[in-house]
């Protein structure tokens, strides 16, 4: 970590109101400190944070990036209902979801071209919509 990167990280959390503690530091350094977008897992986080010596437990990494989902600098997507992914990159866009790898990955968002959408029901709005495409290698 770099005093670069942890600037990096302290203004990230500033701008989304954040109270700049240790933990969040280190994990805001390790998900935008190079200024790159990122896909991860609370455990893929965690096990970052161990590999770097920060003192971090995994429900740590977990409430940390639900407070950073909530803060809206985080973006997080469920893949099959049970795994969920986090992504800096908080625009809409499509994802792809590599399942013989369990990696996500952006997918261009010039390509994808959505013309309708159903109506939501009665004294509802929609919220968001999250396009996750599924790859496998060819047999």
């Amino acid at each position: 970590m770099t005093p670069k990167s942890q600037e990096i990280a302290s203004d990230w959390l500033a701008a989304a109101g954040l109270r700049p503690t240790r933990q969040r530091v280190a994990l805001a350094e390790l998900l935008v400190g190079d200024g790159k977008h990122r896909h991860v897992t609370a455990e893929s986080l965690f096990d970052s944070a161990k590999s770097r010596g920060a003192a971090v437990s995994l429900a740590t990494v977990y409430n940390t990036l639900r407070a950073f989902c909530e803060a809206g600098i985080l973006q997080e997507i469920t893949v099959d209902g049970s795994k969920s992914y986090f992504d800096t990159n908080t625009h809409d866009h499509p994802h792809f979801f590599w399942e013989d790898e369990g990696r996500l990955s952006d997918a261009p968002s010039d390509q994808l071209v959505i013309q309708r959408l159903p109506q939501a029901p009665e004294g509802v709005e929609i919220a968001s919509v999250d396009v996750v495409i599924r790859l496998r290698r060819k047999s």
